[in-house]
């Protein structure tokens, strides 16, 4: 026996793995996205006891969900190391490998995880209660205790695991005490008529069942203070029954049992999802279908009552099939409370497991007791040949979003979710053409579904087509229900619906004329929804926009009240922080958001930032560590590496600094601010011929930069004694700018260098008159005119540009108080141009007459002009 064990459980793994090894190479699709890839609960930064607080979704359980918690932790083990689909699925099968059942499953989705973990406990603890009875009837507490222990952990998985309690009071009546049901009733009769008590034996059986109710009950109380004593709200899209009135909505979800039954016996079309128009309503007692749910009671009955009614083995296997079939099922049945959705084929994981025990009862007895072993084995391979290769089939379904859906469109073109879902998958891959028609057809199969209209929309704003998107949301809008006096909106409205407002009101306020309408339809939104976050969110930008910092911090504010843990809110508070110019409290919300999110990408860079622009020493390291993870977070992204230069630059670190500003411009070539603060870290470091390629760079990209113009010609005309390159630098800016004082007054600076004196007069009395209050030009415009008058006494003749150059130089004593214009130099208040002195030509051909003293005089004022060019680098934040 134990050989074959070992032997069926080789045959059993081989055939999991052969039909499911495919999977592999499936991705996450359908529900796995929104559980999996966006639930904040499952990322490594969130704290474990969010698992407990949140629902299946991670959202909170105010919100009413599936309260899941042990999948989740399961899924947040793996994808703290792997986020990969592969590291998933894996596991996936290898809870299928640990079934205890014989049957073929159609579980291919991550989510399905529930249903997987859920039947293992269910079938452990069913297994446990197996060993609770002792010799004479005795009762084995320590497997009984197991068994509460394994109920609630299946219950934690999935609702429908405190199912096995009921499995396990079958099994205790009606198996291991051999009980049938003329049994009972002449056993309770005897005791009411005062003939005979209970058997020893049947009262350690109550004993047993007292127990198991008991903790049933404390589980189902558990479970309702977790949804906070109310049930999940759904709209007649998810379940168009659940809404229905009498009779349909008896007749619909009776309808649905032999539905449900049709999928075990006959799995040959499968869809992933049965909910909006899959399955007509059935409005009248005269519909045929009816018939099905007649013939589905008959058989069912039949078989329940010629097993309750016999005690030999095939009747226990019966019973015992059914309870795994009709138990498990009825919380998803809808007979009892209203679930989100028509038909899940997931559900039927559990029942599954009694329709297989069905069907190896059956084929045990046309090989045992009618002689038709060949027959039998024939069936059994066949049936099992076409399951393995229906289920590898449909495994390929599931590789990505779109296969899932098409197939899904395949074996149902009525519901407009399916049209939906595949819009989706291929808006997803930015083919927004081929997803408008997929939207589009969505709003034909379900004229009033609201998210049809409303992915319309979205889609044509994507295309450019605002006036599309603008009618297609009006449309949608149109489909909301209308105010009734003392009626909450959350009970009546899906919150998803609530986003048409959200959306029109985002596309119509680029308009800045429609600001106050887009304003309108947010407080519409809140006053439907005072729980509506998004909307608040939304208000808040908008409220900034609209130059209203104090509402918009309000509505960050009460966004925060409904969920304070959100790094994002905590950050938008910061920028608003930022425009009411305090900088303390916007660091301080800065903070609080990166205590929630240590990796926002958007809080690390703009905190930095802000540490940054303060000029607090003290606050550079920090500043340096988030740019640090900044650029680890985004490595591509050159602001990062750009702000690190700017750091280095200000605690004078210049190797870091130039290495920082080439790694921004190799990642962004063309980089202004990289380029030009990387030419003027060469020129403070006296690397002044390095920072000319820079500067071509610079201008290469942006040819009217006036800073590197002006930078570019300084060096020009100081170092490479270039007065003519210097002079076409200067004349640029002006053609773009007549107006630009320091490009005109270094002009008139190259026109004395070149000896040019009535032409460097002419432009100083230019420049004057562009800037009469500027003192330095006037102090140049008479120095000019004194050395032209000093010439003309002289008898020398006051000589133009080209002859200048064969001059000799005289005046030496008015010439040393002259000196080169800077890069700094400006027109932008008095006092800023006095040390910005005209040149007293090239340094190789100064006369003798000047003095060391005058020479270092000199290389103060140049040290004096190198300063000012740090002062530009504090504008880059404007360049």
């Amino acid at each position: 026996m134990a050989a074959l064990g070992k032997l069926l459980a080789f045959l059993l793994t081989g055939l999991v793995l052969g039909c499911f090894w495919n999977s592999l190479l499936c991705g996450f699709v359908f529900d796995d996205v929104s559980a999996i890839l966006d639930n904040k609960d499952l990322r490594p930064s969130t704290p474990i006891q969010n698992l407990f607080l949140n629902d299946f979704w991670g959202t909170p359980m105010s919100e009413v969900g599936s309260y899941s918690c042990c999948i989740k932790l399961t899924l947040k083990l793996y994808l703290t190391s792997d986020k990969r689909p592969r590291s998933s699925k894996k596991c996936h099968q290898l809870f299928h490998t640990s079934q205890f059942h014989f049957c073929v499953c159609q579980v291919t989705g991550v989510v399905g995880r529930a249903e997987l973990l859920s039947s293992i406990f269910l079938l452990a603890a069913f297994l446990a209660y197996t060993k609770s009875k002792g010799p004479d009837h005795a009762i084995v507490w320590t497997p009984i205790i197991l068994t509460v222990f394994l109920v609630a952990v299946a219950t934690l998985c999935k609702e429908q695991g405190i199912t096995v309690i009921g499995i396990c009071c079958v099994y205790e009546v009606f198996v291991a005490q051999g009980f049938t049901l003329p049994m009972l009733f002449e056993m309770v009769g005897q005791v009411v008529r005062g003939k005979s008590g209970f058997p020893y034996a049947v009262l350690q059986t109550l004993l047993k069942l007292v127990v198991l109710v008991i903790s049933t009950l404390l589980l189902v109380i558990v479970r309702v203070q977790v949804i906070q004593s109310q049930l999940p709200v759904f709209t007649r899209f998810d379940n168009p029954a659940a809404v229905s009135s009498t009779p349909a909505r008896q007749l619909t979800f009776n309808y649905l049992l032999p539905v449900n039954g049709w999928l075990l016996l006959n799995p040959s079309e499968l869809c992933c999802d049965w909910t909006m128009g899959t399955i007509p309503l059935v409005e009248s007692v005269l519909d045929l279908r009816n018939l099905a749910t007649l013939a589905f009671y008959v058989l069912l009955g039949t078989l329940a009552y010629h097993s309750l009614r016999h005690s030999h083995n095939s009747a226990k296997t019966v019973i015992m099939a059914l309870s795994l079939i009709v138990l498990p099922f009825i919380p998803a049945s809808n007979l009892f409370f209203p679930v989100g959705f028509v038909v899940a084929e997931r559900v039927l994981y559990v029942p599954s497991m009694g329709f297989c025990v069905l069907v190896a009862h059956g084929f045990k007895s046309l090989t045992y007791r009618w002689g038709l072993k060949k027959m039998s084995w024939l069936l059994m391979g066949i049936l099992l040949t076409a399951h393995a290769v229906k289920t590898f089939n449909r495994t390929w379904d599931w590789e990505s979003e779109y296969t899932l859906f098409t197939s899904a469109l395949k074996v149902n073109k009525n519901n407009a979710k399916l049209w939906n879902n595949v819009g989706h998958a291929l808006e997803n891959q930015h083919n927004y053409e081929r997803a408008l028609r997929y939207f589009l057809q969505a709003t034909r199969v379900q004229p009033d579904d609201i998210g049809a209209h409303m992915n319309v929309g979205r889609t044509y704003k994507n295309l450019n087509r605002s006036k599309e998107a603008e009618e297609a949301y009006l449309v949608a809008k149109s489909l909301m229900p209308q105010i009734i006096p003392g009626k909450k909106y959350a009970t009546r409205v899906a919150p998803n619906h609530l986003n048409v407002y959200i959306n029109l009101a985002n596309l119509i306020r680029a308009n800045d004329s429609r600001l106050e309408e887009a304003d309108q339809l947010y407080r519409q939104a809140i006053s439907m929804r005072p729980d509506f976050k998004q909307a608040y969110i939304s208000r808040g930008e908008l409220l900034l926009k609209m130059n209203k910092p104090n509402e918009a911090r309000d509505a960050y504010l009460r966004a925060l009240e409904l969920d304070h843990t959100n790094a994002d809110l905590w950050y938008n508070l910061a920028i608003v922080n930022i425009e009411m110019k305090e900088p303390t409290e916007a660091l301080r919300d800065f903070n609080r958001a990166l205590d929630l999110n240590p990796r926002h990408k958007l809080a690390l860079f703009n905190s930095a930032l802000l540490m940054q622009e303060s000029g607090e020493a003290k606050l550079r390291p920090e500043a340096n560590r988030r740019f640090l993870t900044y650029v680890k977070e985004e490595p591509d992204d050159a602001n990062g590496y750009f702000n690190l230069g700017m750091l280095a630059m200000d605690a004078n670190e210049n190797e870091a600094a130039e290495s920082w500003m080439r790694q921004a411009v190799r990642l962004q070539p063309g980089f202004r601010s990289a380029l030009f603060n990387l030419a003027l870290l060469y020129s403070q470091s006296q690397r002044e011929l390095e920072a000319l390629p820079v500067l071509d760079e610079l201008l290469w990209h942006h040819p009217e930069h006036v800073k590197g113009l002006i930078l570019k010609g300084d060096i020009l005309m100081n170092h490479r004694k270039d007065t003519q390159g210097a002079r076409a630098c200067f004349q640029r800016i002006l053609r773009t700018d007549p107006n630009n004082v320091q490009a005109k007054h270094n002009l008139c600076v190259v026109y004395f260098e070149e000896r040019d004196l009535p032409q460097a007069e002419h432009c100083l009395e230019e420049t004057l008159a562009m800037a009469p209050h500027e003192e330095y030009i006037r102090r140049h415009l008479a120095i000019v005119r004194g050395k032209m008058a000093a010439m003309s006494a002289a008898g020398q003749p006051v000589l133009s540009a080209g002859a200048a150059a064969a001059g000799t130089r005289e005046g030496a004593e008015n010439e040393k108080n002259l000196r080169k214009s800077s890069p700094a130099e400006s027109s932008g208040g008095p006092g800023q141009g006095q040390a910005k002195k005209l040149g007293a030509g090239q340094p190789d051909r100064r006369t003798k007459s000047k003095s060391t003293k005058e020479i270092k005089d000199i290389e103060k004022k140049r040290e004096a002009a190198l300063k000012r060019l740090e002062e530009i680098e504090r504008l880059l934040s404007s360049d």
